[in-house]
């Protein structure tokens, strides 16, 4: 049920990825509308747990290896891979008679920065539904990397920086860990980007090299550089140390074209940390879900394909914003 506070279990007197202050709290992950600071105990993954240190500060926090049961009130609780970023986790919940599984954001593709996503069968399946809509199909992101390096290098050719936007947590590890299997050449990073890559490393993930943007080089020694930077940078200030520039973004948004035209950007590469329309069935299918509850995104699509399927369904809303850039 959902409350002022969040998404509640009565039976386990628990919230998950809730927006106020609770007592107690499972995490799925550790992007800011999922993990916020006030929370009395915090449930994550053993996985997630530099990344909540990282955003959170020093907290009471309570980590669980993924798939090892615990109880919380009358129920039992387990964590399971999403797929979504370092540490993302399902959250599965059983009474004895019933499984319910909140996927937290997921996604299907593989991803060498985290833990690759896994099937919880259930009775009753909460999913996300960020681009719960037929157009949206992901290509290979190795593809896709490939086709920046292209891109570096036709902005070398014209004496020009290749600036890069990306979400700081997930997607940007996420790119320079395909990176590094297409060149050998560094990467410059925004500074709020760096920091996250260094939780990244100490985790074990192997990414492209990269250098900090501030640390180095004059507005002329610039052309032919990658460099990535938060969608926050854009338009600032912290762009004008670049002389010439062509801008990209990496996001699901980037699917349709229209989006890259309004928000002026260059390139549009479509790379995505959630589950695109084809693995959202995929999904639920393979739960064996009798009951789907959609919340944050464009869910009317999905729940009316699933009812008619057969399937009972029903909304939550929730203060999850889901991926906005």
């Amino acid at each position: 049920m959902v409350r002022p506070q969040g998404l509640y279990c009565p039976a386990g007197d628990f919230y998950i990825d809730p927006w106020q202050p609770v007592a107690t709290a499972i995490v799925t992950h550790g992007h800011a509308d999922h993990a916020r600071v006030g929370m009395g105990t915090y449930h994550g993954s053993e996985e997630g747990l530099p990344i909540l240190r990282w955003r959170l500060g020093e907290q009471a926090y309570r980590s669980h290896a993924y798939g090892e049961a615990f109880d919380l009130g009358r129920v039992r609780v387990s964590l399971h891979p999403a797929g979504h970023v370092l540490g993302s986790a399902q959250v599965r919940i059983e009474d004895g008679d019933h499984v319910w599984v909140v996927s937290g954001d997921y996604k299907r593709q593989h991803d060498p920065t985290c833990s690759a996503f896994e099937l919880v069968p259930c009775s009753t399946f909460i999913t996300e539904s960020t681009f719960a809509l037929p157009i949206y199909r992901w290509p290979d992101t190795a593809q896709v990397a490939a086709e920046i390096v292209e891109w570096r290098e036709h902005c070398a050719a014209r004496g020009e920086t290749a600036v890069l936007f990306c979400y700081a947590l997930g997607k940007a590890q996420r790119i320079l860990a395909e990176l590094a299997k297409h060149s050998s050449r560094p990467v410059w990073v925004h500074g709020a980007i760096a920091s996250g890559v260094d939780v990244y490393r100490q985790a074990g993930v192997v990414m492209a090299d990269t250098e900090l943007v501030a640390d180095a080089k004059s507005r002329d020694e610039w052309a032919g550089e990658l460099v990535l930077a938060p969608p926050s940078a854009a338009g600032s200030a912290w762009m004008r140390r670049f002389r010439r520039v062509q801008t990209g973004f990496a996001s699901g948004w980037m699917r349709i074209r229209g989006n890259r035209r309004r928000r002026n950007f260059d390139r549009g590469f479509v790379i995505s940390d959630h589950a695109d329309w084809p693995a959202l069935l995929q999904t639920i299918e393979e739960s064996g879900a009798e009951r789907v509850i959609a919340h944050h995104g464009r869910s009317e699509a999905l729940l009316r394909v699933l009812a008619e399927r057969g399937l009972r369904v029903d909304r939550f809303d929730t203060g999850v914003e889901g991926e906005r850039a």
